[in-house]
């Protein structure tokens, strides 16, 4: 029978969430940050089960079991249960129990986009064309995508997308952006040729520093003179073996909100970096200085700050690597069992340009944490997919939370991490709520 027939994974019942909001806000810490007996009570009153090791739960934080929301919609080519973020641009998130498959598919791949798209019907592969140029470039050179697949040796790669911003929701005094949760991220094959291959094939001065890309997405004023987005990557990023020049994703055309028909895929970066509706790409003697690259935009501050600091942009860092993150998805939050049942979890782990070493899980809010079984990448820059059996001491409340370690030791914060002005890079551990009965 398979694990989703033997686990109720019925929603924990509603309750007021304005009540427990009240008890969060109001409830005093011990002199380690948790929750005193009287609030660790209240709340369980309100899930209707007794919040197990409730004596580890931070001040503060919301309970799982209503950190998350259900709002279906629809966009073309892709699944009905994305969650929408915003229309104008389009841009939706992908429900943690929906990224279950280690492979993404394509129509469960987030959407992020700054602009608006091309129209599908303005869209021939047949005429598209990709101009390589630029001062650090040896010539000017134009590739139709019929050269590109026959001139360039093909390759397909495993490849994790994440949007700099994913769990922007989370920080406070709040970020300026869509409000991601956990779903700004998905790891399918792509597809291409090694951008390496073509920069080679063009040439690159000795002077090369970055490259940097211009997309075919129109800004949302109408204006076609100006540029949505053009950022991109230094020359070390842009000659890794598995840097792509991508028109498939799972073996198929490319879905048209994420890019078709070509687009860049930087595995581990902010998948800013990975130019959708791709036309041009410039090899610069200096870091590239494209709309969205200056200024605030995908930087942090180069220094720790304290929450709602105005910093400088002399003193915002651009974002490279993407840090160590874990994601459960499976069971949903909201898992119901009984207490003779042990539970299944299983999720994906990633860490920028290096692997993970281990992922844990703690059912005690942090206090102790056991190990998951861990499979190996599929290539550099995919996510790498663990699993455990969790057996529950006793009826009640519980938080399944995930940590990933990445192969230097850095592992993921409990709580959230460093704040900073717009939202970026949240890798603090993934919860999701139990209730055994």
């Amino acid at each position: 029978m398979p694990e989703n027939k033997k686990i109720g994974l019925h929603t924990l019942y509603q309750t007021d969430k304005t009540k427990a909001e009240k008890i969060l806000l109001g409830a005093s810490a011990n002199r380690r940050g948790f929750l005193k007996s009287g609030a660790i009570a209240a709340l369980g009153t309100l899930l209707g089960a007794p919040v197990v090791f409730g004596k580890n739960y931070p001040s503060g934080l919301i309970p799982a079991a209503w950190a998350d929301s259900d709002l279906p919609f629809s966009l073309p080519g892709k699944n009905g249960g994305l969650v929408i973020l915003n229309d104008r641009p389009i841009n939706a998130e992908t429900p943690p129990h929906l990224l279950d498959d280690k492979i993404t598919p394509a129509d469960l791949l987030f959407v992020r986009n700054n602009g608006i798209p091309p129209e599908a019907g303005s869209i021939d592969p047949q005429t598209w064309t990709l101009t390589v140029e630029g001062e650090s470039a040896a010539r000017s050179k134009t590739y139709t995508l019929a050269d590109l697949k026959s001139k360039f040796k093909n390759y397909t790669y495993q490849l994790t997308l994440e949007c700099g911003g994913n769990g922007r929701k989370e920080f406070n005094p709040p970020a300026k952006g869509n409000q991601w949760t956990t779903g700004a991220v998905g790891c399918p094959t792509w597809t291409g040729v090694r951008l390496k291959d073509v920069l080679n094939d063009v040439g690159v001065k000795n002077d090369a520093v970055y490259i940097g890309y211009y997309g075919k997405d129109t800004h949302l004023s109408g204006d076609t003179a100006k540029t949505v987005i053009s950022r991109g990557v230094p020359m070390v990023k842009a000659m890794q073996d598995e840097s792509l020049l991508a028109w498939q994703m799972n073996g198929a055309d490319i879905p048209l909100l994420n890019g078709h028909p070509l687009r860049l895929v930087f595995g581990g970066w902010p998948a800013s970096c990975s130019g959708k509706w791709l036309h041009k790409i410039v090899i610069r003697n200096r870091v590239h200085d494209g709309s969205k690259m200056t200024g605030q935009s995908y930087r942090v501050p180069c220094t720790p700050v304290a929450p709602g600091t105005k910093v400088p942009d002399e003193e915002m860092c651009i974002i490279e690597t993407m840090p160590v993150k874990s994601l459960i998805t499976f069971p949903k939050t909201g898992a119901t069992i009984k207490r003779s049942q042990k539970l299944p979890i299983r999720g994906h782990a990633w860490a920028g340009d290096t692997s993970i070493k281990a992922v844990d899980y703690s059912i005690d809010f942090g206090a102790t944490w056991q190990k998951c079984n861990l499979e190996a990448a599929a290539n550099l820059n995919a996510w790498q997919h663990f699993s455990a059996q969790i057996t529950f001491p006793q009826s009640g409340y519980y938080e399944v939370w995930a940590r990933a370690t990445d192969a230097a030791g850095t592992a993921q914060p409990m709580l959230l991490p460093g704040w900073n002005p717009r939202g970026y890079l949240n890798n603090a551990c993934h919860r999701i709520a139990v209730k055994v009965q």
